[in-house]
């Protein structure tokens, strides 16, 4: 089986690891991607959370709670 991740979810680098980490204790694993040149160090602070395609339905509602939590 192929691991193909869809983005989910983009925001701050706190936010996104708070997401991340529900997610995970759920048991649905996750990819958090940074903006971050490695070079220069530089970064807007703004990351990508990802989850493999086969766990979009698990994680759907725990994204949306989590997104209605922070209105």
């Amino acid at each position: 089986m192929s691991d193909n991740y869809t983005k989910v979810f983009t925001e701050s680098r706190i936010i996104v690891q708070r997401l991340a980490s529900l997610l995970e204790e759920k048991g649905i694993p996750t990819l958090v991607k940074s903006d971050k040149l490695p070079a220069y160090e530089i970064s807007n602070f703004i990351d990508e959370l990802f989850v493999l395609e086969s766990d979009l339905e698990k994680a759907n509602p725990i994204i949306e709670d989590f997104k209605s939590a922070l209105e």
